[in-house]
C-alpha cells in the first residue's frame, strides 16, 4: 500500500504539477472557481493548503471545464453518521477489515471486492442491478461464477435502505424480493459510480446546462450550451469515464477552442477494462446492441479452452465474443474475459476503429503461442468448427 501511495505522489508531481509549471504562457492558480457570468470566473480562495491564490476575477473568450468527479454517496439512511470508505480510502486502510460490504458492482466495486477477498477478507457485494456490471451476458455470468468460487458473496437485485452500528460492526439493511435482509461488516465500501464536480461552479450564471445527474451537457465537439465554454472528462454527460478518454477530450477540446476545429471522438471504438482476475474488457457493440441496430446478430463466443496459450498457462476459464456486421462481416464489437484482457483489447480496438472484417483477421499471422491468437480464432469461428482446426491456421 505504501508503495502505491508513493507511486501516486511521484507521478502526480512528475506528470501534472511539474508539467504545468514548465508550460510557457500558462499560469497555474490553485483555488475554488465559480462563474460570475458567461465570460468571467472568480477564484474564491485556496482549494488546498498550499494554494497561494486570493480572491481574483478573470475574463476570457474561451473556457474549458475539466473539474472531474467524486465518488457518489447514495441516499442511504445514516450512511454519513455510520461512516464509509470509497475507492480512495480503500487503498489507504492501515488495518485489513475482516468483513467488507461493497455497495455497487461496477468496475471499482468488483476490483476492490476481489482484491480484499484475496487478502482474506470476507466480502459481500450488494448491487441493485439484475447482474454485475453490464455488457455481454455470457462473459458477465462467467465472471460472476469465478468471483463466487473465490468466496465472494454477491447479492443482485437489492435496494440498500439503511445502515447502523452495533458495537464495532456496521449493519446494512436492504430489501430483496420484497423482504428486508441484513448483512454486517467491519467496513462499507461505496462503489456506485461517480458524481460530476459541478456543484459550486455556478454554471447557471454562465448559462451552462446540466442534466439530472449534475453532468454538463455537451455536443460532439465538447461545447456546452454556451459555444465558447467547453467541458471534458468526468464532468460531462457521457457514459465512459476513463483517464485516457478525459485526456484525449481535453486535447481535442483545446484545439477546438483555439483553432475553431470540430474534433470529436468515436466512442464506439473506445475500449474499457475491469481489472479483476481474469480481466473483463470490451470495445464496440454487444449482442444486444447489434440486435437493436440490425435486428439480428452474427455473434460467436469462443472458449479459451480452444486457445493453445491458455492451455499452456492453465488459464482456460476465459471467453471471447465477437460481433460482426451481418452483410459485410465488418467487426462491430469484441468482448474478452481472460488474463490480460486489457492488453488484448487494444488489437480489437484497432479492428473496430478501422472497420476491419473477419477476413482481414483471418489473413493475419499472430504469434504462436499467444493469448492474442484468440481474436483470430474468434474470427475463424464464423466459418469453421474451431475444435477441428490445427494450430496456426
Amino acid at each position: 500500500i505504501q508503495h502505491e501511495l508513493d507511486l501516486v505522489t511521484k507521478l502526480r508531481d512528475e506528470k501534472y504539477e511539474k508539467v504545468l509549471s514548465q508550460l510557457e504562457n500558462v499560469s497555474y492558480i490553485d483555488g475554488r472557481v465559480a462563474f460570475v457570468s458567461a465570460n468571467e470566473i472568480e477564484v474564491n480562495g485556496p482549494a488546498f493548503a498550499k494554494a497561494t491564490a486570493g480572491k481574483q476575477k478573470y475574463t476570457a473568450k474561451k473556457f474549458i471545464i475539466a473539474a472531474g468527479s467524486t465518488a457518489t454517496v447514495p441516499p442511504i439512511e445514516n450512511i454519513k453518521e455510520v461512516g464509509y470508505i470509497t475507492h480512495i480510502e480503500a487503498l489507504k486502510l492501515k488495518q485489513q477489515p475482516k468483513e467488507l460490504i461493497v455497495v455497487g458492482a461496477g468496475p471499482l466495486g468488483l476490483e476492490f471486492a476481489q482484491m480484499y477477498a484475496r487478502f482474506g477478507t470476507k466480502v459481500t457485494i450488494l448491487h441493485r442491478g439484475s447482474s454485475i456490471f453490464r455488457g455481454e451476458e455470457e462473459l458477465i455470468t462467467r465472471l460472476t461464477e469465478i468471483l463466487i468460487n473465490e468466496g465472494i458473496i454477491i447479492r443482485t437485485g437489492v435496494k440498500v435502505q439503511s445502515v447502523r452500528k452495533e458495537g464495532d460492526k456496521k449493519i446494512v439493511s436492504y430489501t430483496f424480493d420484497g423482504k428486508t435482509e441484513e448483512v454486517s461488516g467491519d467496513e462499507i465500501l461505496l462503489a456506485v459510480g461517480k458524481t460530476p464536480n459541478t456543484q459550486g461552479l455556478e454554471l447557471g450564471k454562465a448559462g451552462v446546462e446540466i442534466d439530472e445527474k449534475q453532468a454538463i451537457k455537451v455536443n460532439k465537439n465538447f461545447q456546452t450550451s454556451q459555444p465558447h465554454i467547453f467541458a471534458v472528462g468526468d464532468v460531462i454527460n457521457l457514459a465512459l469515464r476513463q483517464e485516457p478518454i478525459a485526456g484525449r477530450e481535453g486535447t481535442l477540446a483545446t484545439e477546438n477552442a483555439l483553432k475553431d476545429t470540430q474534433n470529436s471522438i468515436d466512442y464506439n471504438s473506445v475500449p474499457w477494462t475491469i481489472f479483476t482476475d481474469p480481466q473483463l474488457a470490451g470495445v464496440g457493440f454487444t449482442e444486444e446492441e447489434q440486435m437493436k441496430h440490425f435486428g439480428t446478430c452474427m455473434c460467436k463466443t469462443v472458449s479459451f479452452k480452444d486457445v493453445p496459450k491458455a492451455l499452456i498457462i492453465n488459464r482456460t476459464e476465459g471467453l471471447i465474443k465477437m460481433a460482426i456486421h451481418p452483410d459485410t462481416k465488418q467487426i462491430m464489437g469484441v468482448h474478452i474475459l481472460a488474463p490480460n484482457a486489457g492488453e488484448l483489447i487494444a488489437e480489437a480496438m484497432m479492428l473496430v476503429k478501422n472497420k476491419n472484417t473477419t477476413d482481414d483477421v483471418i489473413n493475419s499471422l499472430p504469434m504462436f503461442p499467444t493469448l492474442s491468437e484468440s481474436i483470430k480464432i474468434a474470427a475463424l469461428s464464423f466459418t469453421n468448427d474451431i475444435t477441428k482446426l490445427s494450430c496456426c491456421v
